[in-house]
């Protein structure tokens, strides 16, 4: 536990309960960080459809062996004022912790988020961290026209200067490396649209066909499909962010599959196939809690380097929108994030239907 100079102020590491701890204070410090998200995800969107579900913090925050995953609380006097959390990758990126903080509104401006973000650092820096990262996403109504701007290292995209996430990120010692893009769809897609776009993709897609999956990736396509999952974080655009290659096997998209149905969430998967070489070009993932049916949240899209050119992230768009009608009839809506700078993607999801819904700023940190 850490005492701050703010008078009353503790913050204390959040163990996660096992079951039959159920109504002990370790289920009460778990349940006090989700309250606080869900305040603000409800104070910033009007909804929780970016918000876990409890079934996905307690497997979450388990971690993995490939992702170590602490919490914080922060209590005034007792009563729970902010969170923060570090995530640590395990078998790469072993530099690099991924920070979160978040201080309930009528507690902000009395230094809590500083001495949370202290906590988080010491907490990435005892485990050899030299390199913090963090995000931030805003309504679009944040970004009014005319509103000066801190632009993006990439080169692509800013976010306003006036923006409390924006000073405290620029007053803690972050840089802004990458904008990304949010937007929603609404569902369902209008079928004649979905027809047209496909007629025209397939005019450039000879020799590739779709193969989808819920849940499971059929064991004949495991490996193909860990291939392009390596690929996803080499292929994928991110700026100035340090990021190294994944190493994905099949047993590591088993140990993904396998937290994804302990947490309650269905995975949608629409695949492009080489037909000569059997090769996996392009995929894409939703995934679908039943606790918040409204809602689909676009996980991983990506086409492999080799075959970028072919529409094949058009043709597995829609193909997992058409899965999703299907296995998830409730589904209102899907929300997407896209780097500023990847216009062709960007391009897929408006020619969709994708309405703009917010903006992330990504921020890094490096120690001398």
């Amino acid at each position: 536990m850490a005492e701050d100079a703010v008078t009353g102020l503790a913050i204390t590491a959040v163990a996660i309960p096992q079951p039959g701890d159920e109504g002990t204070g370790l289920a009460a410090s778990l349940l006090a960080c989700r309250a606080l998200r869900d305040g603000h995800h409800l104070a910033k969107w009007g909804n929780l459809d970016r918000g876990s579900t409890l079934r996905e913090d307690q497997e979450y925050w388990r971690g993995t062996d490939y992702e170590e995953r602490l919490q914080f609380l922060a209590t005034l006097d007792g009563v729970p004022v902010g969170t923060c959390a570090v995530v640590l990758p395990l078998k790469e990126n072993m530099s690099v912790a991924w920070i979160d903080v978040l201080v309930a509104a009528p507690y902000r401006r009395r230094g809590i988020g500083r001495r949370l973000l202290a906590v988080a650092e010491e907490a990435a820096h005892s485990r050899g961290r030299r390199v913090f990262e963090g995000y931030c996403e805003e309504p679009v109504q944040e970004q009014q026209p005319g509103t000066e701007e801190l632009p993006a290292k990439s080169g692509s995209g800013g976010v306003p200067l006036n923006l409390a996430s924006t000073c405290f990120a620029l007053a803690s010692g972050y840089e802004l490396e990458q904008v990304e893009r949010s937007g929603r769809l609404r569902l369902p897609v209008d079928p004649e649209l979905l027809d047209g776009l496909e007629a025209d993709a397939r005019k450039h897609a000879d020799g590739y066909r779709v193969v989808a999956w819920q849940g499971s990736c059929p064991e004949s396509l495991v490996d193909a499909y860990a291939a392009l999952k390596r690929r996803m974080s080499a292929d994928v655009p991110t700026a100035g962010l340090e990021a190294e290659v994944e190493d994905w096997d099949a047993a590591r998209v088993r140990v993904e599959e396998q937290g994804w149905e302990r947490s309650g969430v269905v995975a949608l998967v629409a695949a492009v196939q080489h037909s000569g070489t059997g090769d996996l070009a392009a995929f894409t993932v939703l995934s679908y809690r039943p606790e918040r049916p409204r809602v689909l949240i676009q996980e991983d899209t990506l086409v492999a380097a080799p075959h970028r050119g072919r529409r094949l992230g058009m043709l597995a768009k829609i193909a997992n929108i058409r899965l999703a009608r299907e296995a998830c009839p409730a589904a209102e809506s899907v929300i997407t994030w896209n780097a500023s700078e990847n216009r062709h993607m960007l391009a897929i999801n408006i020619s969709l239907g994708f309405k703009p819904a917010g903006f992330e700023g990504e921020w890094q940190k490096r120690l001398e």
